[in-house]
């Protein structure tokens, strides 16, 4: 059934020589008691073609080669970030305020990026992540990766379409008077890499930013804010273009820092999976600071 090949002595090769399962295959090459066997499973000892497998009744097809390593893989510690979702095409992250999507090669900061890359290469050295858009250091909330380039592409091509919803909640300098508004206007970065928001067409890109109150005290507003258009910085410099901007928000126009970081998290992303075409939608619960600062 199974031919074994020279490997390292960390690992042991095998050719699988006709179908079987899984199981029954590894009881006869490992040569030891079912619950040891079922055990290297679970740890995730066991690899088909170079990607783990743990369930025990999976199919082996002639040709294949089954690994098993001699000691379980150690898991890659994650910090910052929890994942909410994860298939063979995308993962879907909670990043927590703080943490960098992405840093430029020169930075050694651990980042959400260098953090799932080491995550999927548990599995398999050649495995990759992609980053198809970004969110700012001190904003918290859902955000997404891609696992091929040709998925990276996908999603940013379709990015309108694909996207159902994206939806922000801000906690703003101010006692917003309106109760709802929609924002429109041109964003050009500037030289320091500020987004300036013109009413008139200036060389940059047009957004549009619609904005609903929750709730307001005379100091702070409570936001939900949905993005037409998904700029860089765009609720940043929407909500200082309108005199509300964003607390701790030094760059675009805040006076305070109430809750010691940004007060903006992304509360709701939704869209349609590139590769099947379900509907899939992801909401990170918004932390308690930004109630209770605006109650």
């Amino acid at each position: 059934m199974a031919k074994k090949n020279n490997a390292s002595t960390n690992e042991t090769k095998y050719m699988v020589e006709e179908e079987a399962e899984l199981l029954p295959f590894l009881l006869q090459v490992i040569d030891r008691g079912r619950n040891h066997v079922k055990a290297v499973l679970a740890r995730g000892q066991v690899l088909v073609d170079d990607q783990v497998e743990t369930k025990y009744n999976a199919t082996l097809n002639k040709g294949q080669t089954v690994t098993v390593l001699k000691e379980a893989v150690e898991k890659a510690s994650i910090t910052g970030l929890t994942i909410l979702h994860e298939d063979d095409a995308i993962i879907v992250i909670n990043k927590q305020a703080g943490l960098l999507s992405i840093a430029s090669s020169k930075e050694k900061e651990m980042t959400a990026y260098r953090q799932l890359m080491a995550h999927v290469r548990q599995r398999n050295p050649k495995n990759r992540v992609y980053i198809v858009h970004r969110l700012d250091r001190d904003t918290s909330g859902v955000m997404l990766f891609a696992k091929s380039e040709e998925v990276k592409r996908k999603l940013q091509d379709n990015w309108k379409d694909s996207v159902k919803e994206r939806t922000y909640i801000a906690l703003v300098e101010g006692k917003v008077k309106k109760e709802k508004g929609t924002i429109s206007s041109w964003l050009k970065e500037s030289k320091t890499h500020k987004m300036h928001s013109n009413k008139e067409p200036n060389g940059g890109q047009k957004a549009v930013t619609h904005f609903k109150k929750i709730q307001a005290n005379a100091k702070f507003s409570l936001l939900e804010v949905e993005l037409e258009t998904g700029r860089k910085n765009q609720i940043r410099a929407h909500m200082e273009d309108i005199g509300y901007p964003v607390v701790g928000d030094k760059k675009y126009g805040a006076k305070t820092n109430e809750i010691k970081r940004l007060g903006l998290h992304a509360k709701v992303l939704a869209f349609r999976h590139p590769t099947t075409g379900e509907f899939l939608r992801f909401e990170a619960d918004v932390p308690k600071s930004f109630f209770s600062k605006s109650r």
